[in-house]
């Protein structure tokens, strides 16, 4: 996939990720049913850039069957912990290590962006059966919501980012060319404890690769921001899952 640092920098936290994460919702998997046409129970997926295996593991108890592709070591180690039945294979989405037409399914769950589309389109569709799909995802914090909206700002002043403003179809402008795509966002949430809400965020690739002792600071001044929200110390996170699929 790109050499960007931060699509390896998930190997050092992998256990956090799996811990801190969130999973998807039930609802995306009906989407997929229905945006493919077709059943998840039996078919031939294939989860690329499947990380600790969060969506892989929802498509598994989906009844598909699944293989798993995924580069890092960290992230293939926390794999096989969790899901010890699932075969995995190490490789990327420009670099699918699949044979031609032998898959009904490809899924890229919060992995598309790590991949070069002038590899990877073609790579999917070589891989892809005739009449097969292509589904992309992403899980976005909720910045329709006040105290998401707040955050987001935070963080974009501590990593030095544009405050641009919230775009809800943002991910399916930067869709590749060149496919069409039927596309669906799915708002969800859930609860957690603030330390669990804080992890996740310690997790993501851009404060993965700054300093401890700058991220360390950051999220304890989130603590104290978010307890004014959330005196009970549980934090209900929003969501939105935006889907795009793709018929070959």
């Amino acid at each position: 996939m790109t050499t960007d640092p931060r699509a390896r920098s998930f190997d050092a936290a992998a256990a956090r990720y799996a811990a801190a994460r969130p999973s998807y919702p039930q609802t995306l998997l009906d989407a997929v049913e229905s945006l493919t046409g077709r059943p998840l129970s039996g078919a031939r997926v294939a989860d690329i850039g499947a990380g600790t295996g969060l969506g892989t593991a929802l498509l598994d108890g989906r009844g598909a069957r699944v293989v798993a592709v995924e580069p890092g070591d960290g992230m293939a180690a926390e794999f096989r912990r969790s899901l010890p039945s699932v075969p995995l294979v190490r490789g990327d989405g420009d670099r699918l290590p699949l044979a031609d037409a032998s898959f009904d399914l490809l899924t890229y769950a919060q992995a598309w962006h790590w991949t070069d589309p002038s590899r990877s389109v073609p790579e999917a569709l070589r891989v892809l059966r005739p009449g097969g799909a292509l589904a992309l995802w992403w899980n976005d914090s909720d910045a329709s919501v006040g105290w998401i909206a707040g955050q987001d700002a935070r963080m974009r002043r501590f990593l030095g980012a544009d405050d641009s403003p919230y775009d809800p179809e943002a991910r399916f402008r930067r869709l590749p060319a060149g496919l069409h795509f039927g596309n669906r966002r799915l708002p969800w949430s859930r609860r957690v404890p603030m330390d669990v809400h804080l992890a996740n965020i310690s997790s993501y690739s851009d404060f993965l690769v700054r300093g401890e002792t700058a991220v360390d600071a950051f999220l304890a001044c989130e603590r104290e921001q978010l307890a004014a929200c959330f005196p009970d110390g549980t934090v209900e996170e929003r969501y939105v899952v935006s889907l795009s699929v793709a018929i070959r």
